[in-house]
């Protein structure tokens, strides 16, 4: 960068703050279940992930903010804000969200869902034969469990669980006349949160297709029967969501799972609390108890208007109404592929003549996968499951950072260990709220044979690469899958990820000295294919952009395109402002966090930034450089944060197949080019672009385009 910009492109005033970035993303979700166009269960579905994003940005982000107040760091952001500057920020911001959720939530999904027969009724609604279900309902399944706990000078406060619903309740002696206070939690950890009531005490014809009503309308109604004697004056409802964010000293790998559990048993306990929901109509008087017994500021406090946790109507994805669905997208199993499944092979519907190995296939060229339109189970699971059955096969290498229950990634490595193979597999014990399901898979794997190590010392392993060695011919050669997702099963059909199955011996050279970094002593320092953080991806992703810049100076234009989940790094950014002054275009696809301000004029007026929010979660990076008319492009797991830059072990890898790049630029173009983005002002707000027919939709048109076979085939 040259220093006369050098000042400039530091100002606080060109950086947008990632907390406030990411409140305007979570809106972006938000605004999913509000548009009118979205199916009424997918509305329900984009409102449960809002709320649960929400959870889990103050459990950890909000709760760092907090923790550095108290500890008196006033260290300003790159936007030039103190830690309690920010908290304030996100405080004012989130009411309007918050309100526009429940007033969606009460005056357009309810009733909406009613008129197709799914009815989320209150109990106040229900007729005398509901009622009296719900209430034997109540003290058949529920009651048993409840546990009241009162509060007075002989029995303290008690500790409230992060993010439990509970009931605050008044209770009256009538004897003494004595005024008492209790918390009962409600158990929707263990219970549908939605009670189901059967559809023939409705006295509707015909009968509804579901209805419900919350359970902590439930128990708050048959307090009675939890405190026989005394009367009941008022419920009011209230949530915490404390601090779950688990700092860990850096300790040998024995050590980290031990202090692993450890810190998983204090984070179910919780930390201090950081947010307290509290019902609209719960008096102040109420709420000081809450707030005392719980150590809560005045700040910390959001008064909902309607029901509390409302990540629960994720339960109604549940319901049979596929109607009020949007239409589910299968897959296909890519075509490059077709003859190498085995279940085919098994069934009958292909000939043993006709079938063909995986690594045949692979040999003869790269192969694209595009998830979830390309399916998992086909791609990279018969990859790994080939693999573990082939007796030419003699290791197996992998990183797991997060995978589902009955994993057959799982299932594949330990039937390949059992088969005498040599399995390693590096299971990141340190993915955020994974970390208890990788403990559990890691002593499965150790247990059946698999080798298991846990990573770089000081470093979270965030890439998601899969190395097979097979013996061919009295050599070994490698075969190797590189993605931009998970090695999980159920976010493969939920998730729009990028991989790469490749025989390049380069890329298996790379892999070999990459795993042989995460599992040994190695300082590995170059790669010949790879960008890998923390060694080289930073540097090199900065050499990439100086290029485009030299293009522009010399007259040969200079342009980047790049598709990522954040970009909040500044010295990337502050390069990128330098590349729009050269006259580089920039063109951007980010689907969170963004700290860069577009279209600043003589700043940043040559970039452009967009944000795609779909029926899938948009997870795939992609980076793309015009290199004068020889263009390069990247994919991997790494966004231009920080930490993947310099704290996380990410690797990304070119795509040098011309056919197979022909592929992605499009892809990149489809983006660039869908009017249901969102379009990002300087001021840091998003705009949406809203025109009639899903065919404008990125993700619709590639469901389409699946469907049709009209993808170049890889």
């Amino acid at each position: 960068m040259a220093d006369a910009n050098a000042a400039p492109l530091v100002d606080p005033e060109l950086y947008i703050n990632r907390e406030l970035s990411w409140v305007a993303f979570n809106y972006r979700v938000l605004a999913q279940a509000l548009n009118e166009h979205t199916p009424l269960l997918e509305q329900a579905k984009f409102s449960a992930i809002f709320s649960n994003n929400l959870d889990e940005f103050f459990m950890v982000r909000v709760a760092s903010l907090k923790s550095q107040v108290d500890a008196g760091i006033t260290t300003l952001s790159d936007d030039g804000h103190t830690p309690q500057q920010q908290i304030e920020a996100i405080q004012a911001a989130l009411p309007k969200l918050l309100e526009m959720q429940q007033q969606h939530y009460r005056h357009s999904l309810k009733t909406h869902l009613s008129e197709y027969g799914v009815n989320l009724t209150d109990y106040a609604n229900l007729n005398a034969k509901q009622r009296n279900w719900v209430n034997d309902y109540f003290r058949s399944a529920i009651f048993p469990v409840l546990t009241p706990l009162a509060v007075d000078p002989s029995h303290p406060f008690p500790f409230v669980s992060n993010l439990s619903l509970n009931v605050a309740a008044l209770i009256r002696d009538p004897e003494t006349g004595q005024q008492e206070f209790a918390r009962v939690k409600v158990p929707q950890k263990i219970l549908p949160r939605f009670v189901k009531i059967p559809a023939d005490l409705s006295g509707s014809q015909p009968p509804p297709v579901f209805t419900a009503v919350p359970l902590e309308q439930v128990v708050a109604f048959n307090l009675g029967l939890l405190f026989p004697g005394m009367e009941v004056e008022g419920h009011y409802f209230f949530r915490v969501t404390r601090d779950a964010d688990l700092e860990l000293r850096e300790l040998e790998a024995d050590d980290l799972m031990e202090a692993l559990e450890e810190g998983l048993r204090k984070r179910r306990r919780g930390g201090e609390v950081v947010r307290l929901e509290v019902a609209n109509e719960m008096p102040e008087s109420v709420m000081q108890v809450l707030m005392e017994g719980m150590s809560v500021e005045p700040e910390d406090v959001y008064r909902i208007n309607g029901p509390l946790g409302l990540d629960d109507l994720m339960e109604l994805m549940a319901l049979p109404v596929p109607s009020l669905k949007a239409k589910p997208h299968k897959g296909r199993t890519p075509p490059a592929l077709a003859r190498t499944q085995k279940s085919k092979l098994e069934d009958g519907s292909l000939k043993s003549e006709e079938f063909e190995s995986i690594f045949s296939v692979i040999r003869r060229g790269d192969v694209l996968l595009q998830h979830p339109y390309d399916l998992f189970s086909t791609s990279v699971e018969e990859f790994l499951n080939q693999a573990a059955d082939d007796p030419a096969v003699l290791a197996i290498k992998m990183t797991l950072y997060r995978t589902s229950s009955n994993s057959p990634i799982v299932a594949a490595l330990i039937r390949a260990a059992e088969n005498g193979k040599q399995v390693m597999a590096l299971v990141e014990l340190k993915a955020r709220f994974d970390e208890d399901n990788n403990i559990q898979w890691a002593k499965q794997l150790e247990s059946s044979g698999v080798h298991v190590v846990y990573g770089v010392l000081g470093l979270k392993t965030h890439t998601k690469i899969l190395l097979v060695v097979r013996k061919e011919k009295e050599r070994l050669n490698s075969y190797v899958h590189i993605g931009t997702g998970n090695y999980n099963s159920k976010t493969s059909r939920l998730y729009t990820d990028l991989g790469l199955l490749t025989a390049n011996p380069d890329f298996g050279a790379d892999l070999v000295e990459l795993f042989n970094y995460l599992t040994g002593f190695s300082k590995q320092q170059s790669f010949r294919k790879l960008l890998v953080a923390p060694v080289t991806l930073r540097s090199r992703m900065q050499d990439l952009i100086r290029r485009e810049i030299a293009h522009a100076q010399a007259g040969d234009g200079g342009h980047i395109r790049a598709k990522m989940n954040a970009l909040t790094d500044p010295s990337l950014i502050a390069l990128l402002y330098e590349a729009s002054q050269a006259g580089v275009h920039i063109e951007l696809i980010v689907r969170g966090m963004c700290s860069l301000r577009p279209g600043i004029e003589g700043i940043s007026d040559h970039i452009q930034v967009v944000s795609v929010i779909g029926q899938f979660l948009e997870h795939s990076r992609l980076f793309w450089f015009a290199n004068g008319g020889n263009p390069e492009l990247f994919f991997g797991s790494a966004d231009w944060m920080a930490r993947n830059l310099d704290r996380r072990v990410e690797a990304v890898a070119p795509i040098e197949d011309p056919k197979l790049r022909s592929q992605l630029e499009e892809l990149l173009n489809l983006y660039l080019q869908d009017t249901g983005a969102w379009h990002m002002a300087s001021d840091g707000s998003f705009h949406q672009q809203q025109l009639e027919g899903e065919n404008q939709f990125v993700q619709q048109a590639l469901i389409k385009r699946w469907r049709g076979g009209l993808m170049p085939q890889s």
